[in-house]
């Protein structure tokens, strides 16, 4: 009895199944290199504190299931937001918002020039919807009738 199963066959499988393994090898790569990410819309705004410009600091937007979106605020309290990449934006959703500002004195000594409220997402009272991109995202603070202060750790 004869197989049926012939050299040429056997190649031309094995040429088959070596190029699915690098299209999936291939498509693993790809997908580390940037698929996968959440949608993100560019944002770019202005924080200002009593309707001033924040002169300095840092915005940072807290998606539940994402990788937070941050930036440096310029002198003119000017932002533009980066989740993973230089000006990528921020995730698409309401998210919560973080402003700081600190200034290092010493080892022990540290100035907040921005409510130390807003540094933490459960106590900044302040969230932003992002549902495409813009330049005008405004963020607005208040001192509360209180000013910039020196906090000294034991």
């Amino acid at each position: 009895m004869k197989s049926s199963i012939s050299h040429d066959n056997i190649c031309c499988h094995a040429a088959i199944a070596w190029s699915l393994c690098f299209l999936l090898a291939l498509s693993a790569v790809v997908a580390g290199c940037g698929r996968g990410r959440p949608e993100r819309a560019r944002v770019s705004g202005q924080v200002r504190i009593d309707g001033q410009p924040l002169g300095g600091g840092t915005i940072r937007l807290y998606p539940a299931n994402a990788r937070p979106a941050s930036a440096t605020i310029d002198a003119n309290g000017r932002f533009t937001l980066k989740t993973f990449e230089d000006n990528d934006g921020a995730v698409l959703g309401t998210h919560p918002v973080t402003v700081t500002w600190v200034e290092e004195i010493s080892d022990n000594k540290r100035r907040w020039l921005a409510p130390k409220k807003y540094a933490d997402p459960e106590t900044s009272g302040r969230t932003v919807t992002i549902d495409g991109p813009t330049d005008s995202l405004l963020i607005e603070l208040t001192w509360d009738g209180g000013k910039p202060f020196v906090e000294v750790d034991p």
